[in-house]
């Protein structure tokens, strides 16, 4: 008996390694990347929203080439023969991603210049060709060329005195094509031109000066290439096309050479700018034996170079979203609810001793968090606390709240993961800033990233020294809190307490791995906690009992855990997959998968809660978590797997899960053959979008 699902198979007849049961994970990010442009493609989404989606998808492809692209060519040249799980070769893989990677830039362009432009147009929002420039347009923008850009462009002319100057990693550029001499007599057939980061690539026309509309804008690159010719006195231009090359942004840092981990990171942080070179894009009307010239000085083969039909840089064009102040065509406003329990008003530690308290963001306001260490921090009953921090963006009410609790004499430490990737030089300078408040800072265990979310609060109460906890799925980042979905738990649990203000000793001392009442922790027992979970799973189908997984993550790779799925899958158990990004499981095999269901939920927010569930012969375990189903979470980060206990608030998220499988309108279903399939409501079936309904939830 196998609770009516496809009977088990005989497993020891199919070898679970086998590269023909795993999807290729290059190709499966480049797959979210689909789903995430065809955001811009739904009508059905306010019109700005959609120009947003295609920026992100532009960026996304920027970093999928600084760090994926560039680990597989760094293999192609290492190890060439090796196979990934799915049994393609480095060399395999990079075809692979060329082709489709080539087929994504063409469409987005195609959405930007034959959708998005001439929609914003209809809407009064213009971005205005060169060609189209009326007189009073003209003159203010050669006005502020010669003031705002001339001053300080500085043209590079290619001979044997100025070889080929080092280009910035994603930075805007221009070739320009030349004729005649300067004024030493040189003959400089070619010069560079590189556009300093500080100027804005998007220009707005002012209205009163230019007859301009209130949302007249020019593209930087429009600007530099119509008078590029005032850069060259003396001189004719023949031809100006931009260009931008994107480089090795993923650094390496010897863990075994390692005396000072910040002047490491420091180190490898000035020379991101100036990595291996890994993709090449050019002005589409650029000429073939400039493309060529620049093809060959950048040593890239055809298939990493892209020709422009636009912009090189489109997700520049997020800025318009603030700049236009067209409430109409973007998401209608919300404001995350607060729980009467945490009201600010409200003694937030009584609160959290009354009972465990959850919060979902964005549905749910982050302030509760800052308001628990802002209480914290003027509490004179509060002697220390502790804190992770991966990520906190600009100006952080988390870190000024930390700063006053050092000030106010309390021991604050926070561990601070100075190889968060892209946020590396903001967490140099926050570690600085904490260090000149008397804030201990530790930068975690050399070898292993600290990519757990926990706070402890250390509070004398009676003479008794209490705990007070905060776990989370995501970043201490109030923006991205409004951005994105997790959950955090707040608890005075004593075992979790002690649990949490355990690992912070693992983290800022020495000494052996101690065990823990009930957190899950990697390097240590995640891993191993989790497949046995899933066995137990699988046991239980086998001796006929109820069984189903239901796994809510952002990626999952680790093949140890993908093959106890698929065990539990022969076994009968129902297994309920929901991944934002990349997924390495081939679902819907035949003796392998076929009782494994894999979706992806794209909408408003970025999907980003780690959630693990167990049926457990009906006594549900349910564990949220900070890691995902990825090697590195599981043998080379330190992450926290928090158990939710409470009844109410298992119900809740269970409730929440339910959501999430129910989505027939916001959902993609992972196919065998590694494409989605977005799901449409059934004939007389209402659409049922699950950020809308928790939305409401939330707001009603």
């Amino acid at each position: 008996m196998t609770n009516g699902n496809t009977p088990p198979t005989d497993e020891q007849s199919i070898d679970l390694t086998l590269p023909e049961y795993y999807l290729n994970r290059e190709l499966s990010l480049l797959e979210f990347n689909i789903r995430v442009l065809a955001q811009a493609k739904n009508e059905s989404l306010p019109l700005l929203e959609r120009l947003n989606y295609l920026c992100i998808s532009c960026s996304n492809l920027d970093e999928f080439f600084e760090v994926r692209v560039a680990s597989v060519l760094q293999m192609a040249e290492m190890d060439p023969d090796v196979a990934a799980a799915d049994g393609l070769t480095p060399q395999e893989q990079l075809d692979r991603i060329a082709s489709k990677t080539h087929t994504l830039v063409d469409e987005q362009y195609r959405m930007l210049n034959e959708v998005l432009l001439p929609q914003l147009e209809q809407e009064n929002i213009r971005f205005i060709r060169r060609s189209d420039w009326n007189e009073q347009q003209r003159q203010w923008l050669e006005a502020y060329f010669n003031n705002e850009l001339l001053p300080i462009l500085t043209p590079v002319g290619l001979d044997s005195a100025h070889p080929f100057p080092r280009i910035l990693n994603k930075s805007l550029n221009f070739i320009v094509s030349l004729t005649g001499k300067d004024a030493f007599g040189r003959n400089s057939a070619r010069a560079i031109i590189q556009a300093p980061r500080a100027l804005p690539r998007i220009v707005k026309l002012p209205t009163e000066e230019t007859s301009s509309g209130s949302y007249d804008f020019v593209f930087l690159s429009s600007i530099i290439h119509d008078f590029v010719a005032l850069l060259f006195n003396g001189m004719k231009v023949k031809g100006c096309h931009q260009f931008r090359v994107t480089r090795n942004s993923d650094f390496f840092v010897d863990d075994d050479a390692i005396d000072d981990l910040l002047h490491a990171v420091e180190g490898e942080l000035a020379m991101r700018n100036y990595g291996d070179e890994v993709r090449l894009e050019i002005d589409a009307n650029c000429p073939s034996e400039t493309i060529h010239f620049l093809q060959s000085r950048f040593g890239l083969p055809d298939n990493h170079v892209f020709l422009a039909n636009g912009p090189v840089n489109v997700s520049r064009l997020q800025a318009i979203y603030s700049a236009v102040d067209r409430p109409d065509l973007k998401f209608v406003p919300f404001k995350p609810f607060v729980p009467k329990l945490l009201g600010r008003k409200r003694d937030i530690f009584a609160a959290i001793r009354e009972q465990d308290v959850l919060l979902h963001h964005p549905f749910e306001s982050f302030m509760p968090v800052v308001e628990f260490l802002r209480q914290a921090a003027m509490d004179p009953n509060v002697i220390g606390i502790k804190q992770t921090l991966y990520r906190t963006g600009d100006d952080s009410p988390i870190v000024n709240a930390l700063i006053k609790a050092a000030r106010a004499g309390k021991e604050v430490t926070v561990v601070i993961e100075l190889r968060a990737r892209f946020d590396e030089k903001e967490n140099i300078g926050l570690a600085a800033k904490l260090q000149e408040a008397a804030v201990h800072v530790v930068y975690g265990v050399v070898g292993y990233k600290t990519h757990a979310k926990m706070c402890l609060v250390l509070r004398k109460e009676n003479d008794v020294l209490r705990n007070y906890v905060h776990l989370g799925t995501g970043n201490y980042h109030p923006k991205t809190a409004r951005l994105y979905t997790d959950y955090g738990l707040f608890s005075c649990q004593k075992e979790l307490g002690e649990d949490v203000r355990r690992i912070f000793v693992q983290l800022t001392s020495l000494g052996k791995v101690t065990k823990l009442n009930k957190l899950l922790q990697s390097p240590f027992t995640l891993h191993s906690g989790l497949i046995k979970m899933i066995d137990r799973e699988r046991d239980n189908a086998l001796k006929g009992k109820p069984a189903k997984i239901i796994i809510k993550v952002n990626a999952v790779v680790e093949e140890q855990a993908i093959q106890a799925l698929y065990r539990a899958s022969q076994a009968g158990v129902d297994i309920k997959l929901i991944v934002r990004g990349i997924c390495c499981l081939r679902p819907g095999v035949p003796g392998v998968s076929e009782n494994i269901e894999v979706r992806s939920i794209i909408g408003r927010f970025l999907e980003h809660t780690r959630v693990y569930a167990f049926s457990n012969n009906g006594n549900w375990q349910l564990f949220c978590a900070s890691a995902d189903l990825m090697n590195r979470n599981m043998f080379r980060r330190v992450e926290t797997c928090f158990p939710i206990e409470d009844k109410k608030l298992h119900e809740r998220i269970m409730n929440d899960l339910d959501y999430y499988l129910n989505d027939n309108s916001q959902a993609w279903l992972l196919q065998e053959d590694g494409q989605y399939m977005q799901m449409q409501p059934k004939e007389n079936e209402e659409s049922y979008q699950v950020q809308s309904e928790l939305l409401n939830i939330a707001i009603q």
